[in-house]
């Protein structure tokens, strides 16, 4: 009997520690902030970075500040698919979602592409680019931001 009530004991313990509710937020958390839109994030953003990338097969960085350049680029594209997945952002959960997560994969070829001097890597990788954005204007046309 003492045996079933430790296994209880201790199986209830465990339990109790997988909760899966989040901790409270507390006063020194900070809070996500949207401050530009997804059309602002296209302009300011994923456009200037991927013209930058779109650039390297026809002329190739020359040296390590235009390498590193591309590389901020690549940064800039996969960090604002991941942008494009926040808060009111996210058009839904589905469709959105996938090629939000395409223009991450595609940027971060991208930045390794530039991280390893690679021109043939990052023309690959700005198809992939293209492909992430054309996938998502076919779907959620940019005049209106609404699924056809």
């Amino acid at each position: 009997m003492r045996t079933i009530f430790l296994f209880l004991l201790a199986a209830a313990l465990l339990l109790s520690g997988c909760s899966t509710t989040p901790p409270p937020q507390t006063a020194s958390q900070p809070t996500f902030k949207p401050v530009g839109d997804v059309l602002q994030i296209m302009q300011g953003m994923v456009i200037p970075a991927a013209d930058v990338v779109w650039k390297v097969p026809a002329e190739a960085p020359k040296n390590d500040e235009e390498w590193a350049a591309v590389q901020h680029s690549a940064l800039i594209l996969a960090e604002s698919g991941n942008l494009l997945m926040i808060g009111d952002r996210a058009k839904d959960q589905d469709a959105w979602m996938k090629a939000s997560q395409a223009l991450v994969d595609a940027g971060t070829a991208a930045f390794r592409g530039a991280e390893a001097k690679n021109v043939e890597a990052l023309m690959m990788a700005g198809d992939a680019i293209y492909n992430a954005c054309e996938g998502c204007h076919m779907k959620y046309p940019p005049q209106t931001g609404k699924p056809q």
